[in-house]
């Protein structure tokens, strides 16, 4: 029990419910997946929702239904009710802040760029500070403040209405049905699982710098749940279901299956540790690199300048950052430390030139 974050989860709800309504094809904001969510991340003891209820009657039975406090911000004529909703939202926040300090983690329901300055105090306070909120509705500013953040509309669970297609009477109706038509569905998936393909890709390269760089500040491997952290931290939204898997360590397993991380067991159990391949893709990338830079070499010294291009022609799927190199120049650097080719500066050139080592 002392090991669990304790989470104290406050909804902004008009921004929640108009978002959901608006962008969500009128679909009723659902706590539901939010608070699934949060049960895998702690122990959730304070749940309040901010609103003028008597806009939102229906939504006040579902959510005290879920056990959620129901703060009502009753607006008088003129007055500003997003102003008076967010000022009682973040001064409870900020209370329970100093008055609970074993409530470790706050989490806030909203899209609203108002809050960042909250997110920023909280975590000088040394508070973990989750969002989230309706992707379109939600600044650009408010994510990266945050230790994470959550988009409503790719949870578990949030199941969105599908968008309502218009009819055409005479124009559909006349035409007869062509067989044309049949084969564009198949270009959208094709075109979709590029995306995809990209998408992991550029996943890929994000893990292995990451792994690269913590490696090298720690000496060592990282484990698994110490490198998800990192990846939040670069990226609030990081989140591997957007991937396509169903956990963290099923991502782990498919780069290790694509030799771009290796596996072992950590000192935790379901915690492995992380690190980078010393052998195998980087072995066979150094020799690829020694195959080309020889047949160059015939006419004399390499430029590092459309090198790469050159390594692609013969491995299209080569990258450098696959292997955890931030750039050409520093996998070039690593090739020449292993003496796998000489790497020198030249004024005159204006470049780095690369030769075979000439062996004694």
């Amino acid at each position: 029990m002392d090991q669990e974050d304790r989470i104290a989860l406050f909804l902004d709800y008009e921004n929640l419910a108009i978002g959901a309504r608006e962008h969500l094809g009128g679909m009723t904001f659902d706590l539901r997946p939010i608070a699934d969510a949060l049960a895998e991340r702690g122990r959730v003891i304070v749940r309040r929702a901010y609103a003028d209820w008597s806009y939102f009657d229906e939504d006040r039975r579902l959510l005290t239904r879920s056990h959620v406090e129901l703060i009502d911000i009753p607006q008088r004529m003129g007055a500003s009710r997003k102003n008076s909703a967010d000022i009682k939202m973040a001064v409870d926040a900020l209370e329970l802040a100093f008055e609970r300090d074993y409530i470790s983690t706050f989490v806030f329901g909203t899209g609203d760029s108002d809050f960042t300055p909250l997110v920023h105090k909280l975590r000088e306070l040394n508070k973990r500070v989750i969002g989230f909120g309706v992707e379109r509705t939600t600044s650009a500013m408010l994510p990266p403040a945050c230790d994470e953040f959550l988009y409503y509309d790719r949870l578990e669970g949030v199941e969105i209405p599908p968008a309502r297609t218009r009819t055409t009477r005479p124009a559909r109706a006349a035409e007869p049905a062509a067989p044309a038509p049949a084969a564009e569905p198949e270009v959208e998936v094709h075109a979709e699982e590029d995306t995809n393909a990209r998408d992991i890709d550029s996943l890929a390269v994000s893990v292995a710098q990451t792994v690269a760089g913590m490696q090298g500040s720690s000496g060592g491997p990282v484990s698994a749940s110490t490198l998800k952290r990192t990846l939040l931290r670069k990226d609030p939204t990081f989140n591997e279901a957007d991937y396509g898997f169903r956990a963290f360590g099923e991502l782990l397993r498919y780069l290790a299956e694509h030799n771009i991380v290796e596996l072992v067991s950590g000192s935790a159990q379901g915690d492995p540790q992380v690190s980078l391949p010393e052998h195998g893709d980087r072995e066979a990338a150094f020799g690829l690199l020694r195959t080309v830079v020889t047949e160059l070499t015939r006419t004399g010294p390499v430029a590092l300048s459309g090198l790469k291009n050159q390594l692609r022609r013969t491995e299209p799927d080569f990258s450098e950052k696959k292997l955890g190199y931030r750039s050409f120049l520093q996998f070039c650097k690593a090739a020449a430390t292993s003496g796998t080719v000489d790497l020198r500066w030249d004024a005159g050139a204006d470049d780095y030139l690369l030769t075979i080592p000439v062996r004694a």
